[in-house]
């Protein structure tokens, strides 16, 4: 594909006022290069599960024919951890035998099997979020990887603006016990720790890191964080 393909596609991302513009780029860049799966997520190294927000799943993940919720992708996807090992995009490779999958993170995919290509995406305070690829028939040369992860920070850029709007309405200041958490939170503790230490449940914690990211207009808890820093509210 001509250079001004690409460039034409990331210009109408950063432009577009509707989601569904951005999926039906990312759809057909993915098809040119034989992936039919893709899930977009927001990331914190903080969290338990890795994944803090999927912004947009689809496609048969499983090979079962069953819509795929975000609670099972993160169950069943075992290399979405592995963006905490990596700075780069990776190919990953499912083998299944009938009854269990295996996954393997690969140089370049082959042979049977569904293979993917996971892209972190990366801000000021490290890791954000992430887009997964996949497909049973998929390119893996030096190209496809290059424009993939061009689109993918820009589809990442275009989901936090357009699903996790600045509200700038909201009050801008953050209540005790949310500076507690946030603080925890930037000192690398996951929620479970952050729960036992605190004496509260771990969905509290999960409340207050929403409310952290609505009043400070964020849509992940790294930007909050940063902000938070910036302004003050907690110390590094």
């Amino acid at each position: 594909m001509p250079a001004d393909d690409i460039t034409r596609c990331l210009l109408e991302f950063d432009q577009s006022r509707d989601f569904s513009t951005v999926q039906q780029g990312v759809r057909q860049w993915a098809d040119r290069y034989g992936y039919d799966r893709i899930v977009l997520f927001s990331a914190h190294s903080g969290l338990d599960g890795i994944v803090e927000r999927i912004y947009w799943i689809e496609g048969d993940w499983f090979d079962n024919g069953k819509t795929v919720d975000a609670r099972d992708y993160v169950r069943y996807c075992p290399v979405t951890r592995h963006v905490l090992e990596t700075a780069k995009p990776f190919y990953w490779t499912k083998i299944s035998d009938g009854t269990t999958d295996q996954y393997r993170i690969v140089k370049k995919p082959s042979g049977a099997g569904v293979h993917g290509l996971q892209i972190p995406v990366f801000g000021p305070l490290g890791l954000e979020g992430a887009i997964s690829l996949g497909g049973k028939t998929i390119e893996s040369s030096p190209k496809a990887a290059l424009e993939l992860t061009l689109l993918a920070s820009a589809a990442f850029s275009a989901a936090r603006r357009l699903l996790d709007g600045v509200q700038e309405e909201q009050p801008q200041t953050l209540s005790g016990r949310e500076n507690q958490v946030l603080s925890l939170t930037a000192l690398g503790k996951r929620q479970s720790d952050i729960a036992l230490s605190l004496g509260l449940s771990i969905r509290t914690i999960e409340n207050h890191l929403r409310n952290i990211r609505i009043k400070l207009g964020v849509a992940t808890t790294a930007e909050a964080v940063r902000i938070a820093l910036q302004r003050g509210y907690i110390k590094g």
